[in-house]
């Protein structure tokens, strides 16, 4: 099983300054071949955003702390797609998410993930996103 990451858990994972690091740490060190992690790009890019612009990371440290993790093993990484953007826009319209959040629950749709850790409570509200015969379920693994 996979299980997908939002960019604000692995901000906390990557940042000791986060309160919520030890928690999400974990879940970066406990991956492995039967608990695979997965990423794609709008989830990459705003944990680099976070680190550098919310956390002031060194821009050169984000880029090889983000390098180093796509080097794991036991991280997938999923590219994005015409057919994700499509999917997407439909479920940004039918559950009122914003862009990015579409974008990144699409992605793991298209890509059969089941679970979503995140600390949004907006994602977290919906509880569980479908698409098709296709659904992910957000959890928050803080709680």
């Amino acid at each position: 099983m996979t299980q997908g990451l939002d960019s604000n858990i692995l901000s906390y994972a990557l940042d000791p300054a986060f309160p919520e690091n030890p928690k999400c740490r974990k879940i970066l060190l406990e991956a492995s071949a039967e608990n695979r992690l997965g990423i794609n790009p709008t989830v990459l890019h705003e944990t680099y955003h976070t680190l550098v612009f919310y956390q002031k990371w060194v821009p050169s440290e984000a880029r090889q702390r983000l390098l180093t993790l796509l080097q794991n093993p036991y991280l997938e990484f999923y590219s994005q797609t015409r057919r994700i953007s499509q999917i997407a826009l439909d479920l940004a319209a039918r559950n009122k998410l914003g862009g990015r959040d579409a974008l990144i629950i699409a992605n793991f749709l298209a890509n059969q993930v089941s679970v979503l850790q995140t600390n949004d409570h907006d994602l977290l509200d919906l509880g569980r996103v479908k698409w098709k015969k296709s659904a992910i379920t957000l959890h928050n693994p803080l709680e």
